[in-house]
This record gives C-alpha cells, sequence and structure tokens, in this order.
C-alpha cells in the first residue's frame, strides 16, 4: 500500500489538532477567565479526531467493514479495573478483538504531565494485557495494542531538564534530555517491553509544523505496523 497517498490526512490532523484546541481555549475563557493553565484543553476532547479518521481510513483502506470500526463507547473490560475506555476498537464479525488504540497529546506543562502521561500508559497497557492473560477476550490472537502520541515542540519540551537523584542515580540514558527526548524514550521502551505493538511520537509546533522524533516511532512506521496486522486478519471479516 502507498503510504504516501494519506501524507494530506495527515496535515489535516495535525492543523485539525490546533484549531481544536485553540478554539476549546477561546470558549472556555469566555466561560471562565479564572481557568488557568491547559484545563480548558484537557477536558475539551475532539483535539485529535484528525488522527482519528486517518486510522479509520487506513483500516477501511485495508478492507475492514466500517461497521467493525469503533471510535466512541469503546470500554473494554480490564484486569484492574472494570473497563477502559480506547479512543479505537475493531472488533471482527465473530467478536475478535482485532486492534486497539490510544491516542494522546501533551502542549506545554510537561513537568506537571509527563510522569501522568507515562504511568496512563503504562497501566492501560499492564491492564488490558492481564485482562487478555485471564480470557476476558477468549478464543483469539493477541490484539495489535497502538499508541500514538503528539507533543509540541517548543524551547520548555527540547530543553535538558535537571534530575534529581537523592539517593541513587538514574540510568545513564535519562541524563541530560529534555521531555521530547523522554516521550521518545518512552515510546521506545514500551514496545521494547511488548507493552504496545506500535508506538509513534509526533512533534508538532502552533504554526502547524510536524515532523518525527525518530523513524521506529515515527508516523508511517505505525501506519504500516497497522496495515500489517489488519491484512493479516482480513479473514477474520469473511467469515
Amino acid at each position: 500500500m502507498d503510504i504516501e497517498k494519506y501524507n494530506d490526512l495527515i496535515k489535516s490532523a495535525i492543523k485539525l489538532f490546533w484549531d481544536t484546541r485553540n478554539s476549546q481555549s477561546n470558549a472556555q475563557s469566555e466561560i471562565d477567565i479564572k481557568d488557568t493553565g491547559n484545563r480548558s484543553a484537557v477536558t475539551g476532547g475532539k483535539q485529535l479526531d484528525g488522527l482519528l479518521k486517518l486510522l479509520y481510513v487506513v483500516a477501511t483502506d485495508v478492507g475492514i467493514p466500517s461497521n467493525c470500526i469503533f471510535i466512541k463507547g469503546n470500554q473494554l473490560p480490564g484486569y484492574f479495573r472494570p473497563t477502559k475506555d480506547w479512543d479505537m476498537l475493531i472488533i471482527s464479525p465473530t467478536n475478535k478483538l482485532i486492534a486497539v488504540v490510544e491516542l494522546k497529546s501533551q502542549v506545554g506543562s510537561f513537568g506537571n504531565n509527563f510522569n501522568n502521561r507515562t504511568e496512563e500508559a503504562l497501566g492501560s497497557a499492564m491492564d488490558l494485557w492481564t485482562a487478555f492473560k485471564e480470557k476476558a477476550f477468549p478464543n483469539q490472537s493477541a490484539p495489535w495494542l497502538g499508541y500514538l502520541m503528539v507533543v509540541e515542540k517548543s524551547d520548555k519540551s527540547t530543553s535538558p531538564v535537571r534530575i534529581a537523584e537523592p539517593y541513587y542515580k538514574v540510568f545513564e540514558e535519562f541524563k541530560n534530555t529534555s521531555y521530547l527526548d523522554r516521550y521518545k524514550l518512552f515510546c521506545q521502551k514500551l514496545m521494547l517491553e511488548r507493552l504496545y505493538s506500535q508506538c509513534c511520537l509526533i512533534w508538532v509546533t502552533n504554526d502547524h509544523q510536524f515532523g518525527d522524533v525518530e523513524e521506529s516511532i515515527s508516523i508511517n512506521t505505525f501506519l504500516y505496523s497497522f496495515i500489517g496486522h489488519l491484512t493479516g486478519q482480513l479473514h477474520e471479516f469473511n467469515k
């Protein structure tokens, strides 16, 4: 499949991300001028709908029926909690869980939110795989689990961050790193430990520029992995 045909959709998704974020922030300011930081952007949602559309189009191009792709009300059973709402699910007509996708973003407030994002992603993956092991999704092979992260590229996200080591030394690879570097390491380690089938990290700026942080976690690599898994599971949709 020619992956370059999705370039315009990716550009549109990044533009929608900023347009939606800015409109939500403006609307929230009109409602509550005491709202500080990025709470309005966090509570608004919908900023990543362009990327959901991209994945939806890719899946249908592969041959997945549209009625098997779910982008709302996507609660799956967990092991450590009753359910978790994911951003996209693909489920076969015979009720087999084929693919699961989580989308996240980070703009500003890096010091406050980096650890939150890492803990969310780790917990969600551990919860799903433990539920899978305990037969929450019986009679099937492992689903494809994708994690896509959009991070603002700015002075605050690209400058080295001080590390506190009051008792023990941190791992060497974390020293002299920025938050964007740390997100890169995080995504790579999620895949190394097989917590996610494929991760993607995209940097963005508010003038709608964007790019890949590293090839192994690029948007194209993410899409190729997604396409490969869905292609290998097409037989589940023809029964």
